[in-house]
């Protein structure tokens, strides 16, 4: 197991996951609290973009950049709120032992 964190307004929401799980995964089915901004409806096939996060800084290296002519980079292009080398869907965040303490914001739509 271990620890990731999506961020709500400057809050942090820690959720423990087995590791092999997605980011979306750890949001949709670990979580003790509901992650609205999260909503998964295609639940990871990589065609909705309704699990799109933003990697905290601290981060980037990572998990910042997604390779360009790719499922993913295509939805996020047209997202509001998109960030290149920031945005990410999470269900194509698979979590390692490595991943231990990411830190990821929720979007807001509404803030955007």
């Amino acid at each position: 197991m271990i620890t990731v964190y999506f961020v709500r307004n400057g809050s942090k929401i820690p959720v423990e996951v087995d590791t092999g799980a997605s980011l979306m995964e750890a949001a949709k089915f670990y979580s003790k609290v509901d992650i609205p901004e999260i909503p998964a409806d295609c639940g990871g096939a990589c065609a909705c973009a309704t699990c799109h996060v933003h990697i905290d800084e601290r981060w980037l290296a990572k998990h910042g950049k997604t390779s360009y002519n790719t499922p993913e980079i295509e939805l996020l292009e047209y997202e509001k709120g998109f960030k290149d080398g920031v945005s990410r869907l999470a269900c194509q965040i698979t979590l390692t032992k490595e991943d231990d303490g990411l830190i990821v914001n929720l979007r807001n739509d509404e803030l955007l």
